[in-house]
């Protein structure tokens, strides 16, 4: 087996947290902090962290506004991030193809 895909797996996405949060956000135009915390049984702390370290690799934008007079606060995948998730989910669907292949 080549473990050079292995070596290319984007290590912002595969930790399972961010993981998780990239593969949600792939699937709707935008979620809010509360719908993923929920979702993903995270704490406060955790969604945040994960979120900051998805934002700084440009691959979430982070959006505060206010519904109702409560503070919203949303995320969303950008075009990078939407296009660095479309290439670790080939990545590892390469990967799954070698090992199937064996």
């Amino acid at each position: 087996m080549n473990p050079e895909p292995f070596l290319q797996l984007d290590r912002v996405i595969h930790e399972k947290g961010r993981l998780a949060i990239m593969s949600m956000l792939a699937a709707s135009p935008e979620l809010s902090f509360t719908e993923l915390r929920d979702a993903l049984e995270m704490t406060d702390g955790n969604l945040t962290s994960h979120l900051r370290t998805l934002q700084e690799a440009g691959y979430v934008s982070v959006a505060k506004s206010y519904q109702n007079n409560r503070p919203l606060t949303t995320g969303a995948l950008t075009a990078t991030g939407r296009k660095a998730f479309t290439a670790y989910v080939n990545l590892l669907e390469q990967i799954v193809q070698q090992t199937k292949g064996r």
